[in-house]
């Protein structure tokens, strides 16, 4: 019996994210601020809470995983129709 959660098969999450996002954001946060103090440029900050925001999980899905399902349903991969009658 193990205690880390899906025997050793989930992945590490932090709060609401999963590692791999929180250091996205990070980084994001740290460019934006600097972009921000700088430049006085504004749209690096908005893209880096928009991505935090998509990133949330919630019983192991998030809004971006969402997007990215309804895209590829829907655009990317072929949907497979057949006409005729059965023989």
């Amino acid at each position: 019996m193990y205690i880390y959660p899906d025997n050793l098969k989930s992945k590490a999450t932090l709060w609401l994210w999963q590692l791999r996002d929180i250091g996205i954001i990070g980084v994001g946060l740290l460019i934006s601020v600097f972009a921000l103090a700088q430049l006085w440029l504004l749209p690096p900050i908005v893209i880096t809470a928009l991505y935090a925001f998509l990133t949330i999980r919630f019983d192991d899905i998030s809004i971006l995983d969402f997007i990215k399902y309804a895209c590829a349903f829907f655009i990317t991969k072929q949907q497979i129709y057949e006409w005729g009658y059965p023989k």
